[in-house]
C-alpha cells in the first residue's frame, strides 16, 4: 500500500504520497512508521524521519519570518512546487532574444552583441566553477557575483570597467527575476563595484592639425583621415557617420547646413550645424563611387579597418595616443566645443546624450581650458595692478608740482 504524509495546521489537512509502499502488516499506524528490523524498514523509517524534520524546519522558518503558515504551503515546499524552476541561462537567453527583436527600436546591434558576449561568459563561468550547464536563479547570491567578477578579471583577463559592464548585465537579469517574483531578495543588495572609468582621451588642437594637414602616400589613409576629421568636427560616432545620407544634411532656420539625424545607438535626435572643415570633406566625396553606389555621404570602411588604418596614421604623424575612431567624438566634445566656450548643454544636445551627466565626463578633463581661463584672469589682475600704480604715480606728480 502507498504511504501518505498528512500535514495539519489549525485543523486543516494537506496530504501527498511520499513515493514509497509497504506491506500493511509491517506498518504501525500509531507510530507512523514501519515495524521490524529488516534493512529496508530501517531505510524507510530514516526517509520518513527526514521528511518530517524538513517540514518542521520550514515551519520554524515561516514562524520566525512571520510569514503565512498553512498545510498547503508546507506541503508545496516539501514537494518543490513553490520552488522556482527558472534557470539563469534560460532567462538570460530569453532576454537576449527579445533584445534582438528590438534592434533599431531602442537597442543597437552593438549593444545586442555585448549581451551575447555576456551570456557566453556566464556559460564559461558555470562550467569552470560549478561544472554545470545551467543553474537555478535562486542560487545566484553574493558569493556567486563576487566569484563571477574574479572569473572575468582573472580567467577572462577583462579590465575593471569591462568586468563591471558584464556584472551590470547580470544585475539587469536578476532584477528582472526579482520583479517577476521568481526570487525573494536582490542578490546585488550588498555588492559594490568600485571600478572607475578612465579619463577620456582626446586630441589637442596641435595633434589634430598634424593629422589634418598631413598628406599620405596611400589613398586609403587619406580617405580614413578625412572621415576621422569629419567626426572630429561633427561629433558623430562611427555607425552614425557610416549611415549618414545626403538627404540628412539640409539647411536649417539660419540658412546654414545642418545634420539632422537620430543616433543609431539611442535613437536620440541630433541637430548639428556643419563647420567649414566638415563641409569641405563632404564636398570632396559627394561624387565618390562608393557614396553614389551606397547612397551615403562618405565612403566609410568597416570599423575594424578604420581603426587599423588610424594606427598607421598615428605612427606617421608621431602621435603616441591610441588612435581609434571613437577618439574623434571625444575630440569634438573637448577640443572643438567645450574648450572654445560652447555651453555644455549645447554640446550634450549635439552629441545626442540622454543625460547631461554623460557630457560632464568630458568637461572634467579639459585642463587646457582651465589654464587659458586662469591665464586670462591673471592678465586682468596684472592690468588692474598696473592701473592702480599709474594712478598713484599721477597723484605724486601733482603733489610734487
Amino acid at each position: 500500500m502507498p504511504i501518505y504524509l498528512r500535514i495539519t495546521v489549525k485543523g486543516k489537512h494537506s496530504e501527498y504520497s511520499v513515493g514509497r509502499e509497504i506491506v500493511p502488516s509491517f506498518w504501525s499506524a500509531i507510530k507512523g512508521k514501519g515495524t521490524g528490523l529488516r534493512e529496508e524498514i530501517r531505510e524507510l523509517n530514516d526517509y520518513l524521519d527526514t521528511l518530517a524534520s524538513k517540514v518542521r524546519r520550514f515551519h520554524t522558518t515561516l514562524v520566525e519570518k512571520e510569514d503565512e503558515v498553512t498545510a498547503v504551503i508546507l506541503r508545496d515546499h516539501l514537494t518543490g512546487k513553490n520552488t522556482s524552476n527558472h534557470s539563469l541561462l534560460r532567462v538570460y537567453q530569453k532576454h537576449n532574444d527579445n533584445m534582438e527583436k528590438l534592434i533599431g527600436k531602442g537597442y543597437s546591434y552593438s549593444t545586442f552583441q555585448t549581451y551575447q558576449s555576456s551570456i557566453r561568459h556566464v556559460k564559461q563561468f558555470l562550467q569552470l566553477k560549478y561544472e554545470v550547464q545551467d543553474i537555478n536563479i535562486k542560487k545566484v547570491d553574493f558569493k556567486f557575483i563576487t566569484d563571477y567578477e574574479l572569473f572575468l578579471r582573472i580567467d577572462r583577463g577583462n579590465n575593471a570597467m569591462s568586468a563591471r559592464k558584464y556584472i551590470v548585465h547580470l544585475k539587469k537579469i536578476m532584477l528582472y527575476c526579482l520583479g517577476a517574483g521568481w526570487i525573494v531578495g536582490n542578490p546585488f543588495l550588498n555588492y559594490r563595484n568600485t571600478a572607475k572609468a578612465k579619463a577620456r582621451t582626446f586630441l589637442n588642437m596641435e595633434e589634430l592639425d598634424r593629422i589634418k594637414n598631413r598628406e599620405f602616400p596611400l589613398e586609403r589613409l587619406n580617405i580614413v583621415r578625412d572621415i576621422f576629421i569629419f567626426s572630429c568636427y561633427t561629433g558623430l560616432s562611427y555607425i552614425d557617420v557610416k549611415q549618414l545620407r545626403p538627404d540628412q544634411i539640409t539647411k536649417g532656420d539660419d540658412g546654414n547646413l545642418w545634420i539632422f539625424i537620430k543616433r543609431q545607438k539611442t535613437e536620440t535626435p541630433c541637430h548639428i550645424p556643419l563647420l567649414d572643415e566638415a563641409k569641405v570633406i563632404l564636398d570632396r566625396y559627394k561624387n565618390h563611387r562608393i557614396c553614389r553606389w551606397r547612397k551615403v555621404a562618405l565612403p566609410v570602411l568597416t570599423n575594424q579597418r578604420m581603426n587599423g588604418y588610424l594606427k598607421e596614421i598615428a605612427d606617421l604623424c608621431t602621435i603616441t595616443k591610441v588612435l581609434t575612431y571613437h577618439l574623434a567624438r571625444h575630440t569634438f566634445a573637448t577640443t572643438i566645443t567645450l574648450s572654445n566656450g560652447v555651453p555644455i548643454e549645447t554640446v550634450s544636445q549635439m552629441l545626442g546624450h540622454n543625460s547631461l551627466k554623460t557630457t560632464q565626463h568630458y568637461a572634467k578633463v579639459i585642463d587646457t581650458k582651465i589654464s587659458t581661463e586662469m591665464s586670462a584672469l591673471q592678465e586682468k589682475l596684472l592690468d588692474r595692478d598696473k592701473e592702480e600704480e599709474d594712478t598713484g604715480d599721477m597723484k605724486v606728480m601733482k603733489l610734487f608740482r
